[in-house]
């Protein structure tokens, strides 16, 4: 019989209280691979783990997700549990990005949280092995993991390797600047074309330091993800054995008592936002590392997350802003060489629990720092003396706005120039396309925040035609909506704000005169506060197109992009927890 005691677990309204039978007759008979004559009575005397992941067809980023949730499975067996594997939605950046469809991105990180919650609840599962690819699937499993808080283990599927064009790495942001020097002129349609079919040659989410990447090396920072399991590539098969390792460590976790909260501490998200900040990281961890923190009850905001970035060395020399890839890093030494570099240095807490049931300095150990690399720099000679993502405040943005620095120089930190004003992200992007824009103009996209947009879409398609048109260093952007990981340039996004309730980016017009001072983490509008007032007291609420369905649900209860643009109160107001039921 199982050696694990079912009396506690939420399992047993499963298998154990009085009149199960009905439900364990629709179990002794799922014949599966590991199963091939159904689950025995052994079987159902063990913990349930859910095993999800994100796997779809529709872009690389999740391709490999069920071929890994195999070995996760095994894993779980071989130790003493009883896996039941089943998969949630995923929206795919890259596939939705310039047109409405991106409206779904952030939405689908709320989604992919509450069926796995429901999923869980439903079948009273006991424990959790998530395996996500895409952007939104990679935070939206770890809410789930912390707001369920049971024993659970993320683990990423890994990046794309690089592609290959005129004896470069390019990744698929290089196709979306392609697309811009194309209509500027410099890249002819025959190189835009073998580009395109160059930049994603394999399985696995987008190569740079964007959101994917950036949200897997979260995972390891945080404590959820086992050391080293975000950094190989998905097409290797060894990423195998990191799976079936989490099936083993989720089983450790049940034995020892050890919940996901019990690992996502205040400590361990100023962990995750260190690592963020020192990988030059997507601006959309500001958005999903308070979203994880509402699900565990802590105060965790845009400003706590700036307040990390203003002292974390910039260390990591990673694209868009840098040089390398996900694979480059991999092979460099990985997340654990930096978080053993940020460790020594004294910029990450060394007594957080991990899912290995030992502390995060105690992983850290035996790593080693490999001299005979330039993609990650000693703290001590970093790229740049802070993190490479800054949060910005002023009379434009009450409750902050956030741009990424990494890879840009000092005197481009500054930018003052005049507001050119879209009240979408189509009516910007046709003005770029037709170059109806000029060096010094402020664009600026409004009505695009969580609840205006709704779904605060991200702007790469925009950003990308900027940088390819050869104006990314000679204009500026902001908006309420986000941008992607993979945006480069003076791009200022989550204002907030945001235009549908009102924020000052509503009242913006033509020719008011922005100041962006990233170095001092500054955002104003030279307009008097008696000149605000008056545009406010004019100031008429817009309704958006969607005025049904998931997008409409969506927009009635988000909140600000300051808190992590979150649905529900989170663990607050939580009066019992699921594990405890």
């Amino acid at each position: 019989m199982s050696k694990f005691d079912k009396s506690k677990l939420p399992s047993r309204y499963v298998t154990n209280s009085h009149g199960c039978e009905g439900r364990k007759t629709m179990l002794y008979n799922i014949k599966t691979d590991l199963y091939p004559q159904g689950l025995s009575d052994e079987d159902l005397a063990s913990p349930f783990v859910g095993v999800v992941s994100a796997w779809n067809e529709a872009a690389p980023c999740n391709i490999a997700l069920q071929r890994q949730a195999q070995p996760a499975k095994k894993g779980v067996k071989d130790f003493g549990g009883t896996p039941r594997e089943f998969t949630t939605i995923t929206v795919t950046d890259g596939i939705a990005n310039g047109h409405q469809g991106m409206k779904s991105s952030l939405v689908s990180r709320e989604v992919i949280a509450d069926s796995i919650e429901l999923t869980v609840r439903g079948h009273c599962y006991d424990a959790l092995v998530g395996l996500a690819g895409c952007d939104k699937s990679l935070p939206g499993m770890m809410m789930a993991m912390v707001r369920l808080n049971v024993p659970s283990v993320f683990m990423y599927g890994g990046s794309i390797l690089p592609g290959k064009f005129k004896g470069k790495d390019v990744t698929i942001v290089d196709v979306f600047e392609g697309v811009g020097q194309r209509d500027a002129g410099k890249m002819s349609e025959e190189d835009l074309k073998i580009l395109t079919k160059a930049a994603c040659p394999s399985a696995g989410a987008c190569g740079g330091q964007f959101t994917a990447n950036t949200m897997a090396c979260v995972s390891e920072a945080i404590g959820l993800a086992l050391p080293g399991s975000s950094g190989t590539p998905a097409p290797y098969e060894s990423r195998d054995e990191y799976a079936y390792q989490s099936g083993k460590a989720v089983m450790n976790l049940i034995e020892k008592g050890i919940k996901a909260r019990d690992i996502v501490t205040k400590k361990a998200l100023e962990n995750a936002a260190t690592i963020v900040a020192a990988t030059g990281g997507s601006t959309n961890a500001v958005l999903h590392l308070p979203a994880i923190a509402n699900e565990c009850g802590i105060d965790f905001d845009a400003f706590a997350i700036a307040e990390i970035f203003k002292r974390t060395p910039y260390i990591a020399d990673m694209k868009p802003g840098g040089k390398y890839v996900a694979k480059d890093l991999f092979e460099a030494g990985g997340v654990q060489m930096i978080l053993k570099l940020l460790l020594d240095a004294g910029y990450i807490h060394g007594d957080c629990l991990t899912v290995t049931g030992r502390t995060m300095a105690e992983n850290l150990a035996d790593v080693k720092f490999n001299e005979h690399q330039d993609v990650v720099h000693k703290p001590e000679k970093p790229l740049s003396a802070s993190g490479g993502v800054v949060v910005l405040k002023g009379n434009l943005a009450e409750d902050g706005a956030v741009v990424k620095v990494a890879g840009m120089q000092n005197e481009a930190l500054v930018f003052k120039g005049s507001a050119r004003c879209f009240d979408s992200e189509e009516a910007c992007f046709k003005a770029v396309e037709q170059k109806k824009y000029q060096e010094g103009d402020v664009l600026v996209i409004r009505y695009e925040g969580p609840r205006g947009g709704p779904g605060m879409r991200e702007m790469l398609a925009t950003t990308a035609a900027i940088y390819g048109q050869g104006m990314g260093n000679k204009v500026a952007l902001i908006t309420d909506g986000r941008f992607s990981g993979g945006t480069r340039g003076f791009c200022i996004g989550h204002v907030a704000p945001e235009a549908a309730l009102g924020g000052v980016i509503a009242l913006l017009r033509d020719g008011d005169k922005i100041t962006i001072d990233a170095i001092k983490g500054t955002i104003d509008v030279e307009i008097s506060e008696a000149e605000i007032n008056i545009r406010k007291a004019a100031w008429l609420p817009r309704e958006n197109d969607y005025q049904s369905g998931t997008l409409w649900k969506y927009a009635q209860t988000v909140g600000s992009a300051r808190f992590g643009a979150v649905t529900h109160p989170g663990a607050k107001k939580e009066k019992i927890s699921y594990n405890n039921i």
